[in-house]
């Protein structure tokens, strides 16, 4: 086992890995969510960001592509994922530094950041108030955090509901729910001690022309579901997917399909 990712966090692992490069898809139909946070992160030339839980590197190279003379890195626990984000990376020319880590104990020196970002990644670690501790640890006093974090009743909850019914009980006590990160009450708990709050609220809209398509997209693209599906039965993975679809398509909208999907975006200072 790779002794950077601790013992409790190595399912974690497997599962973000399971769609490899193709979570780069994924992102691509959240890209202006990543925008936005990074619009209120404001990187400035010089400064050493860290983009934490960075998947296969789309806000990293964002940054990059961006802001020149910033110095990125990028962060996650999936190192299959970090294979495509570096090979990206070099395609296009970007000086990005790609570190395997685990969030709840990150290989970086006290103080080491200007800004932290993280979109949609860190609210799915396994110890919220460990990976915050890291959060507040490697970014200086008068640094900033951004976090952008799916609303606890948002669509993307609704469709972890969808595959709810499909998973294995949860091990007692549960583990924390990830959309707790989209309440301001547990934001303020988690980060409020370390940082000077800010937020405000953004919409991603996904598209789509069928709920096949919707289906698709996230059985072969996002590792929750397509590891979900992977472990299931012909006649139960048939099930998932007809719920799956049947859900996608009470969005109709126009000429197809169209769910809006709420987010929160915070922006923290360190103390």
């Amino acid at each position: 086992m790779n002794n950077v990712v601790q013992a409790h966090n190595v399912k974690a692992q497997s599962v973000w890995n399971a769609a490899g490069g193709r979570y780069d898809e994924i992102s691509r139909n959240i890209a202006d969510a990543i925008e936005h946070a990074v619009a209120r992160l404001q990187p400035e030339t010089g400064e050493r960001i860290l983009d934490l839980a960075t998947g296969t590197g789309w806000g990293s190279r964002l940054i990059a592509q961006r802001f020149p003379g910033v110095k990125v890195t990028g962060a996650d626990i999936a190192d299959v994922m970090l294979d495509y984000a570096r090979s990206t990376a070099a395609k296009e020319e970007l000086d990005i530094d790609y570190r395997h880590a685990d969030a709840e104990s990150l290989p970086f020196a006290d103080r080491s950041f200007d800004g932290v970002i993280s979109t949609f990644g860190v609210m799915f670690v396994g110890k919220p108030e460990a990976a915050v501790t890291e959060l507040a640890r490697v970014v200086r006093p008068g640094g900033r955090v951004v976090l952008a974090t799916w609303k606890h009743d948002s669509n993307v909850f609704n469709l972890f509901g969808v595959m709810k019914k499909f998973m294995p009980p949860p091990p007692q006590p549960p583990p924390p729910s990830p959309f707790a990160w989209g309440r301001y009450e547990r934001l303020n708990e988690l980060l409020g001690a370390d940082f000077e709050l800010e937020f405000e609220e953004g919409t991603n809209v996904y598209r789509y022309a069928s709920g096949k398509q919707g289906w698709d997209l996230f059985v072969n693209h996002y590792g929750p579901s397509k590891t979900l599906a992977a472990s299931l039965d012909d006649a139960r993975r048939a099930e998932l997917e007809r719920d799956f679809v049947a859900w996608h398509e009470t969005f109709k909208k126009g000429l197809g399909y169209e769910q809006a999907r709420q987010y929160i975006i915070t922006r923290g200072r360190r103390r």
